[in-house]
């Protein structure tokens, strides 16, 4: 029976939560009961002699992790000798790697890869699903390492960070929403306050105003920050095409270049796509887009469909344009043809944090954070078991 036929949107909504909701209890009691354990010492925290950093989230999907930590490997390499650990999500490895330059995003994940290839021996990174033992063998093989950035490290809690930063996404703020599987929060957004020293509202619009900034941070205190907990505001900020695999002439040097009998198959893999479509229709060609699941290996077949479409575009000029993240795992990808790498660009993109004038620097006050002083003795507990 198709129900689209007698049942309207938020009739069919309102059945789908009322089957949902029991297993968002069940996944709510869960997570209440392993925060517990640690809150109880049951299961222990470990902290380490150096500094770590987390840089997670509270929801699953994009908040803009990636971009961040490249933003604090920018902002600190010069003073810090930096250790990156991340778990390396969809790679087909497993266990402890050291990132080299004769590694794919198979091997590492793709957004390790791409945070590597972009600072090279500026930084020491690894994969590891077990972050404890990924620290311990960070620090063996660089014993020089004086602060190591967790990525996606907020629900890792066998990890105790030094800082602990929480990305929230301005488009999908976590009083709106509902634990997971009735909405994308991984767990209540009162722990936020609980655990974390930063927040950073994320992919805020470029004309956001004080009036903005006072709604989201009264709605942030009605979850009881605490005086130390600051909270950021950041957007995202692209740049030019860069051609994804190497050409002599780009055609495309410039989205101002383009025109109306132009256009774009805009190509991506990544959690939330929107932004990037919004920005490309700013400009005068037409855009089509095709998505596929976040951190998606592109097939042969994949690859078959996506140039049928390019094909069918009608368009004086033709260009494929997708995201950072994806173009790390196109160039990588032995499926992709190779006549057609002059048409494929990605877009890069960088974190850029809004200033007011009574707010405090987001890197200063980090750094303020990872160099005071632990007023409580480290924990050095050596489990094994950390999952």
């Amino acid at each position: 029976m198709d129900l689209s036929k007698i049942l309207n949107k938020d009739q069919r909504k309102s059945i789908m939560d009322a089957m949902l909701t029991p297993f968002s209890w069940g996944y709510g009691a869960g997570v209440w009961m392993r925060n517990t354990a640690f809150d109880l010492g049951v299961l222990q925290e470990q902290e380490f002699e150096v500094p770590v950093v987390s840089v997670g989230n509270i929801t699953v999907g994009g908040t803009g992790k990636t971009p961040h930590v490249e933003y604090i490997i920018e902002a600190l390499y010069r003073r810090y000798h930096i250790g990156v650990l991340s778990r390396g999500y969809k790679r087909k490895t497993k266990g402890f790697i050291l990132a080299s330059e004769n590694m794919t995003p198979r091997d590492i994940g793709d957004e390790p890869y791409q945070i590597y290839h972009k600072f090279g021996n500026l930084i020491t990174l690894a994969v590891c699903e077990k972050r404890r033992k990924g620290i311990r063998e960070l620090l063996r093989i660089d014993p020089d390492i004086n602060l190591i950035l967790l990525d996606d490290g907020f629900q890792h809690r066998y990890v105790k960070p030094k800082v602990n930063i929480v990305l929230i996404d301005y488009n999908r703020l976590p009083f709106e929403d509902r634990l997971l599987p009735l909405g994308t929060l991984r767990e209540p957004a009162a722990n936020m306050t609980r655990r974390c020293d930063m927040i950073v509202v994320t992919k805020c619009p470029t004309d956001l105003n004080a009036m903005d900034i006072r709604i989201v941070k009264k709605s942030l205190n009605n979850l009881n920050l605490l005086k130390y907990q600051k909270v950021f505001f950041s957007n995202i900020q692209y740049a030019d095409p860069v051609p994804v695999f190497p050409v002599q002439s780009p055609q495309l040097a410039s989205l101002q270049w383009m025109h109306d009998d132009d256009a774009v198959l805009c190509l991506t893999g990544i959690a939330t796509p929107k932004p990037l479509v919004r920005y490309l229709r700013q400009f005068r060609a037409n855009v089509k887009v095709m998505h596929f699941d976040d951190h998606h290996f592109f097939t042969r077949r994949d690859f078959t469909d996506i140039f049928r479409v390019y094909k069918e575009l009608e368009g004086k000029r033709k260009f494929i344009i997708t995201t950072e993240k994806d173009a790390v795992r196109i160039m990588n990808n032995p499926y992709y043809p190779p006549t057609k790498r002059n048409c494929i660009y990605y877009i890069p993109m960088r974190v850029a944090f809004l200033e007011f004038a009574d707010e405090h620097n987001f890197i200063d006050e980090l750094v303020d954070k990872i160099e005071k002083q632990s007023e409580e003795p480290i924990s050095t507990n050596d489990n094994e078991y950390d999952y």
